[in-house]
């Protein structure tokens, strides 16, 4: 269980990435309430990695 809490922030920050590279995309595709949704999203995952390192 251990190595899954070790793994579970760097999997956070890609997921984090991957947020803001889509709602990007989505953007710029036309549909800003779900992109901005999306940034939202990784505002969030990055906030919960910053609480679970500190």
């Amino acid at each position: 269980m251990e190595d899954i809490a070790q793994a579970a922030p760097g999997i956070a920050m890609l997921a984090a990435f991957a947020c803001v590279a889509g709602g990007i995309a989505t953007i710029r595709r036309g549909d800003r309430r779900k992109g901005v949704l999306m940034l939202v999203m990784a505002v969030v995952l990055v906030g919960n990695v910053l609480i679970w390192t500190i």
